[in-house]
């Protein structure tokens, strides 16, 4: 049993196949009908009306209808396209166990609890008949696949045959059935549409289901009594002919399989059995563990079959369908019919070769599974499943392609998978770790054992091995008993070698690996469709199929759809165009198709472009998914070629930079959108003649004047003040005037608009002395006053960006696509030479102009034209005749090929490339891998402290210049040690911002603070430091230790003063103040400042009346011989004071006579011998619990995390 699909749900009381697409209808206990696709596994729609289980469903044949019924008395017919119940046939009055649709006329027929059977016209809505007879409930009733019958089976151990002949004469129109109303009711006991044929009397109980034979005369049906029977009927009568017994409880369902000799029935004893329909004998059985079956299907066209049990359905064949076949040269050898046949390809040839035994046992699936051929030895191995896994050698006849009775008996054997690995030599799977070989006498030549567990072996070549395992496939050589090669994979069914033994195809259910002979992976596609078969093409394409599809692979795993299949098929051979396959039943089909596709798709990506010039110029290939490839795999100027929408063509030009064609297609659409884009790409690549004309057909004189103002066309700007002016647009006509720097123009504007107060100081700190003084007569007593003090400053309009019309281009040489392959590229260029000779800016003025509404600008341009003509007039010169000019020939028409120079590697990954210390990589802006330095050597995992100063040291290791106005900054790499006398060749390391002596100044400064008592300051100043040693580089190996020392001296001084800060916040707790002030005295300090902390120590213990504690912080204040009088002084007294009564009042955690070290996170002691962990940075210590915290003195490493150690400087790493 070959399960396909299986669903979890509510108990399944009823299944239909559709017979067209891959649905399957499932109605549930709970009253909601479930439609599955069942070869993609998804569910498509629920339908949920009925109240209460659903027994019954069906699909129709053609229409998009489907019926139910249930055990609310209801049959619903539903148009699953609309997603709705059409309407209810009401009519039964009691639980409906089965509908379904005639196969021709607009009839359903139910069958109910209520003891009898309708049949309904769907067309008008109406019963037509209704079949009594039964005396108990009628469980199951189905038409005659082809003749007019009805069979029914009922819990009154019966199951009756009804002759529907007569109603199907009768009229069915909608008229005619209102009309019979009051007839059919006449009917109700004994109608005359339809008659009992036959009663079956056999069964000992009540039956559950009877079902026809689909061409023969013969009934199957099942019961109560355990027993499934078989009748024949004819013209006159109907007879029990067997019974199979076999179930162990009732049989819920059984019928004929529609192409094989079988029955199939399914029980509530948890079982489905398979049995002969011919001997009569039980083929084989399937159990279930905990789910009873209640319904069976069978699909109308299909080898499959569905049923529905307790928590859900499967769908499931019986026998598979894959011919077994094996390719060798020019020929594929099939087994069909229990023969072995050969099909030669060239002659297209086929031709029976020997018998196949049948498989001697009942059970199914024992058919050949697998060929292996030896085209030297002539012989063939066919594996099968039969016995739990054997083979057979046959050794064909070489005279002639045999008639049979020269055949040689063959050779047979058990293992799990048997092929040829050389001329006369084959291999067989005989357990999971071992392989035999063997010759053509069937004789063991050696053993190998296999490196893992495997449950199948491949051909690889000779002497090799694919063998696979639940996850993996290895290849193993049987001759050195090595493994060259190993891939992980989902489970592998079939295994496809390229012709040259190059490649390999792996395919599983639902994916495809392609690797190489060494089973390195190249690529993995999967399918949501199941995977059937593939070979490889000439061109080195992977053609495979899935149930629906032939589809390609190409090398790099990019994939598409060759052509849509009816029914599914095998590669077997692909010669060209044309795809020979094999066909379920057997016969081998050429089929051709179209590979223009893939093969230019391959031309593509092997960069064979004279091949893809040649394919767009020949061949029909459109459509948007080939112009989204282009576009995805960076060929937008090859796109261009495919389209004619112009809308798409702009788009990809504009992608492509080809401005010339970008221009062409705006032209033609002549949008505001589209222009404003290609002045946008036009000014990206410096194409100044298409930025203005872009921006005259949007009128956009905004842009049109600034972009004017950077060109440095001056006259064309003059003309836009006087645009402006036409258009009223006083803005604009005083934007204008500041470019051109015209102040004149600007007071006229100002005082135009009636700002004199503007207008008078314009024209005042402009020098413009009779204007101002004609304003301020006119301003009166509102003369502003310029302010006093200030220099008044030119305003002077910007020296151009560019002058000389349009940027430089490299002169590189064309590309493939460029010129051969459209013929109208040539007369495209002139169009455009034309268009950038003319002079856009006199266009617009016309042009535009004409359309403006306020005023007319005639005037200015016939000035203009008389200033022109004029310019020469007064020279009197005389034209010449001159020869024609000869072309000059470019200057760069020996070499039309510039080479641009390839770029030098950038000095930051020079220095990334060259040091392993976390500096330097900060310094060339390489954060991540300084990042991932810090965390191997230092155990850092806390890096937000760092930010800063990552910043700070890339930021400081460059320095930027700035060349002109329109271009980007230029960054300088700043180098350590650099001098004139080096080779410009070589680069230095990174000039950091952070150096040693500038900690050391930081040391001082916290010394100072920390004896000023400013604790907070001092902490900030000692963990600054602590963040900075990391980004440090220092050049010997003495100051190496020095920095290791200033590590340990700073980290001391955190600890102390994050002790002392906590136990100044201790307000009410003098034991712990006591404890705090306590292990201070035990960090390492400079002396001044362990005074200090012994001082403090002293005084809190005994102002505790601790005085035994006092005592000895007084005795190791003396021992430091304090400097300061006042000091000594109170150590002495306090001494004097405590011998007289050396107690303590409270017990402290604290034993000074036992060495320890404080815990930087409890602040507790750890006493020597007692387990603690580090921090692997700073190396202060914690308690075991801490492992894994962040430490809390550098805040920067994970506590007892493994670090390499600090490296900060060169000659570490030499």
């Amino acid at each position: 049993m070959l399960t396909k699909f299986e669903t979890k749900s509510n108990r399944v009381k009823g299944l239909s196949f559709h017979s067209k697409r891959p649905w399957i209808l499932a109605s549930l206990h709970s009253g909601v009908i479930q439609l599955w696709d069942y070869r993609m596994g998804t569910l498509i729609d629920r339908f949920d009306e009925h109240d209460g289980p659903v027994r019954g469903v069906h699909f129709h044949k053609s229409q998009p209808l489907f019926v139910s019924g249930g055990d609310d008395y209801k049959i619903k017919v539903w148009n699953y396209k609309l997603h709705r119940c059409l309407f209810t046939l009401l009519g039964h009055l009691d639980y409906i166990r089965t509908v379904q649709f005639h196969h021709e006329n607009p009839w359903i027929v139910s069958a109910s609890d209520d003891q009898t059977i309708r049949i309904w016209n769907w067309q008008s809505r109406t019963c037509i008949s209704v079949l009594t007879g039964h005396n108990h409930y009628v469980m199951c009733a189905s038409f005659h696949p082809k003749e007019d019958l009805v069979v029914s089976a009922s819990l009154d151990q019966t199951v009756r045959v009804w002759d529907i002949g007569a109603l199907k004469k009768k009229t069915v129109s909608p008229a005619d059935d209102i009309l019979r109303l009051g007839q059919m009711n006449t009917d109700f006991f004994g109608g005359v549409d339809a008659v009992v044929k036959y009663v079956l009397e056999g069964h000992d109980r009540g039956v559950n289901w009877a079902s026809f034979h689909p061409t023969l005369p013969l009934i199957v049906s099942g019961a109560d009594d355990r027993q499934v029977k078989i009748w024949r009927m004819n013209d006159t009568k109907a007879w029990e002919v067997d019974t199979l017994r076999g179930h162990t409880n009732n049989v819920s369902c059984v019928l004929f399989h529609a192409r094989q000799d079988i029955i199939v029935s399914n029980s509530e004893d948890k079982s489905i059995r398979v049995w002969d329909a011919t001997k009569r004998t039980g083929l084989q059985a399937f159990r279930r563990e905990h789910d009873r079956l209640w319904i069976l299907s069978a699909h109308p066209e299909m080898n499959l079959l569905a049923a529905g049990h307790d928590n859900g359905m499967i769908v499931f064949k019986l026998e598979r369908e894959r011919p077994a076949f094996s390719v060798s040269g020019d020929s594929v050898f099939y087994v069909k019919d229990r023969f072995l046949r050969v099909y030669e390809y060239s002659i297209q040839k086929d031709t029976q070769l020997i018998p196949i035994r049948r498989p001697g046992s009942n059970s199914l699936n024992q058919g050949p599974r697998t060929l292996s051929y030896s085209p030297t030895e002539n012989a063939v191995l066919v594996c099968s499943d039969m016995d739990g896994g054997s083979y057979e050698l046959h050794i064909l006849p070489k005279d002639s392609y045999g008639r049979g009775d020269t055949v040689q008996e063959a050779k047979r054997g058990s293992g799990g998978s048997a092929l040829f690995v050389a001329r006369n030599r084959f291999a067989v799977l005989e357990s999971s770790n071992q392989v035999s070989v063997k010759n053509l006498k069937n004789e063991i030549v050696k053993k190998s054992i296999l490196p893992l567990a495997v449950d199948a072996i491949f051909y690889a070549g000779t002497g090799n091995l694919l063998c696979r395992a639940e996850d993996r496939v290895v290849l193993f050589d049987l001759q050195q008993k090595i493994v060259h090669g190993d891939l992980q994979t989902s489970f592998v069914r079939y295994v496809v070698w390229s012709q040259d033994m190059e490649s390999v195809a792996l395919l599983s259910k639902h994916s495809i690996v392609i690797a190489d002979k060494k089973l390195a992976h190249c690529c993995t596609l999967r399918e949501t469709i199941r995977v059937k078969s593939g070979a490889w093409d000439d061109n080195g394409v992977f053609i495979y199929t899935t149930l629906t599809h032939i589809k390609y692979c190409l090398p790099n795993g990019d994939s598409g759809i060759i052509k849509t299949l009816d029914v599914p098929m095998y590669i077997t051979k692909i010669f060209g165009s044309t795809i020979f396959c094999l066909d379920r039943d057997g016969k081998i089909r050429p089929i051709i198709v179209n590979s223009t596709e893939y093969v230019f798709k391959l031309s593509l990506l092997r960069k064979r472009y004279d091949k893809v010039m040649s394919m767009i110029r020949n061949s029909e290939l459109c459509g948007q998914a080939m112009i989204a490839y282009l576009q995805q795999k960076g060929f937008p100027q090859v796109a261009l070629y495919f389209v004619k929408d112009e809308r798409t063509r702009f788009n990809l030009a504009l992608e492509s930079g080809n401005i010339e064609k970008a221009l062409e297609s705006a032209k033609k659409i002549d949008e505001k959108d589209h222009w404003y884009r290609l002045g946008v790409e036009a000014l990206r690549q410096g194409n100044a003649g298409i930025v203005e004309y872009a921006y005259q057909r949007t009128k956009n004189f905004e842009r049109l004047s600034f972009h004017y103002l950077i060109t440095g066309n001056l006259d064309k700007l003059s003309k836009m003040v006087k645009i402006a002016e036409v258009k009223n647009d006083v803005m604009g006509q005083f934007h204008d005037s500041l470019y051109i720097g015209d102040v004149g123009e600007r007071v006229k504007i100002l005082e135009n608009a009636g700002h004199l107060p503007l207008a008078y100081l314009t024209a005042s700190v402009h020098g413009l002395h009779d204007t101002a003084e004609r304003l301020a007569a006119e301003l009166g007593e509102n003369v502003p006053s310029l302010p006093k003090g200030r220099r008044a400053s030119l305003l002077i309009p910007p020296s151009p960006v560019l002058c000389a019309g349009d940027w430089p281009l490299l002169m590189i040489s064309k590309g493939i696509f460029e010129g051969g392959l459209d013929e109208t590229v040539k007369d495209a260029h002139e169009d455009y030479q034309e268009a950038a000779d003319a002079d856009w800016g006199e266009a617009l003025d016309i042009g535009e102009v004409e359309n403006l509404q306020n005023g007319d600008i005639s005037m200015v341009l016939e000035e203009e034209n008389a200033e022109e003509e004029n310019e020469e007039g007064g020279w009197d010169l005389e034209d010449l005749d001159l020869p024609p000019e000869t072309p000059k020939t470019a200057a760069t028409a020996r070499s039309s090929v510039l080479i641009p120079p390839t770029p030098g590697m950038p000095v930051s990954q020079i220095w990334v490339q060259k040091s392993s210390l976390a500096a330097e990589h900060a310094a060339a802006g390489n954060f991540d891998t300084a990042m991932r330095l810090l965390s191997r050597q230092l155990g850092i995992r806390n890096f937000s402290p760092l930010k800063s100063l990552f910043q700070d040291i890339h930021m400081g290791s460059h320095t930027y210049l700035r060349a002109f106005s329109s271009a980007p900054v230029i960054s300088v790499a700043v180098e350590r040690g650099w001098s004139e006398s080096a080779s410009p060749n070589v680069r230095g390391p990174p000039a950091l911002v952070f150096n040693f002596s500038q900690l050391e100044k930081k040391l001082k400064a916290g010394y100072k603070a920390t004896t000023a008592g400013k604790f907070s300051e001092a902490l900030g100043h000692f963990l600054a430091i602590l963040h900075t040693i990391p980004l440090i580089v220092v050049e010997t190996r003495r100051e190496v230790d020095e920095v290791k020392e200033l590590i340990i001296i700073v980290k001391e001084y955190v600890l102390g003063l994050q002790m002392e800060l906590k136990r100044r916040e201790l307000k009410d707790n003098p034991v712990r103040q006591q404890e705090l002030a306590a292990y201070f005295t035990h960090c390492i300090l400079q002396t001044p400042h362990l005074r200090l902390a012994l001082l403090n120590a002293m005084t809190v213990c005994y102002k505790a009346q601790n005085l035994s504690t006092a005592a000895t912080f007084a005795r190791r204040l003396l021992e430091t011989n304090p400097t300061a009088e006042n000091q000594e002084k109170l150590a002495r007294q306090i001494l004097h004071v405590a011998e007289k009564n050396m107690k303590d009042a409270i017990d402290l955690n604290y034993d000074f006579r036992n060495p320890f070290v404080v815990c930087g996170a409890t602040y507790v002691p750890i006493y020597r011998g007692q387990r603690d962990v580090t921090c692997p940075y700073c190396s202060s210590h914690f308690v075991p619990s801490q492992q894994g915290q962040l430490c809390t003195v550098c805040n920067l490493a994970e506590v007892g995390s493994d670090a390499s150690g600090l490296l900060c400087s060169p000659t570490q790493i030499r």
